[in-house]
């Protein structure tokens, strides 16, 4: 939930055992890149203690998997984004270039089959007005599609046959 907190305050302090709790809770919720977890740990502990030895003890267990997570998002977000789009948030979400270049790899040639999808999905007919038009473009635009393939789609849209 959004307005959810945290049980432990913001600016506390937590040892070994506790901190590897946070981590383990952290990552039940949900899948997580080893530099948000590393981000989300760093609040609540010391500048001198190292968080290194225990996200790979992470990793060895399986828990923190950034394959897993960059997995995750590319079958979560593929109906509503562009690959461009799904990368560009799976950097920002900290997962190495070589990750997300293996569970990417493939996507851009379906980009127009996705975005035609998702037009249908929203809007399902032609545009009859030049602003109805617009608006179905940046919709798509605003999803990471190129303006060609925005286009491209407005063209072949409402035909069953295509």
């Amino acid at each position: 939930m959004p307005g959810r907190r945290s049980r432990e305050p913001q600016g506390k302090v937590l040892d070994g055992p506790a901190l590897r709790q946070k981590a383990i809770r952290l990552l039940a919720r949900r899948e997580r890149s080893r530099a948000e977890l590393e981000r989300l740990l760093g609040r609540h502990c010391d500048d001198d203690f190292p968080l290194g030895p225990l996200l790979d003890e992470l990793q060895a267990r399986g828990w923190l998997s950034e394959s897993r997570l960059a997995s995750q998002v590319v079958h979560a977000r593929r109906s509503r984004a562009s690959a461009t789009r799904i990368r560009q948030e799976l950097a920002r979400r900290g997962v190495e270039a070589e990750v997300i270049a293996e569970a990417t790899a493939g996507l851009d040639g379906g980009d127009l089959a996705a975005a035609l999808a998702l037009w249908r999905r929203r809007f399902g007919e032609r545009a009859s007005a030049p602003a109805e038009r617009a608006r179905q473009v940046r919709f798509l635009v605003t999803r990471g599609f190129s303006y060609g393939v925005a286009l491209e789609v407005l063209r072949i849209g409402a035909d069953p046959e295509d």
